[in-house]
């Protein structure tokens, strides 16, 4: 079957329709950003960094008034890690992490002492956690280090 094109002067009208029906479709089928992690909005609420290395776990911010926090998880380590904040009526966690992922956590935190951890296989006892102490002024962590490597040289 032989295929016909209308003419408008020296234009072919139909490969003009058919590249703006295929630019329609492209339009139509993106958009996405090629992220697929659960990391979730940090807009959520206030940013707090938590650092996982073998096996040490550092946050930003160790003081926090009551409110609304991302907290983002960074697996810097070697091995498999998770964030896990319990305290105060509170208890929540992310997936597991792989090596080089990061995931968020988004909570309300009211006054009180919580416990931040690693709760993969014996991590917390490894030196994996940290206090925060929510109530009062919200303040930067000025520690280097708050964990310790229990002894394991890492």
């Amino acid at each position: 079957m032989a295929t016909t094109f209308m003419t408008f002067g020296r234009r072919y009208v139909g490969p003009g329709l058919a590249a703006g029906v295929l630019a329609a479709g492209l339009v139509a089928c993106g958009g996405g950003n090629g992220d697929d992690s659960d990391t979730g909005s940090a807009s959520s609420g206030t940013r707090v960094d938590v650092t996982m290395t073998d096996f040490r776990l550092k946050l930003s911010r160790t003081t926090l008034t009551a409110g609304d926090y991302t907290f983002v998880a960074t697996n810097d380590g070697s091995h498999d890690h998770a964030l896990e904040i319990e305290g105060a009526g509170t208890e929540d966690r992310t997936r597991t992490l792989e090596p080089g992922e990061s995931a968020n956590l988004t909570i309300t935190l009211k006054d009180g002492t919580y416990e931040v951890y690693c709760p993969v296989d014996d991590h917390k006892d490894m030196g994996m956690k940290s206090e925060l102490t929510v109530g009062g002024t919200s303040s930067p962590n000025t520690d280097t280090d708050t964990g310790t490597n229990g002894g394991y040289g890492y």
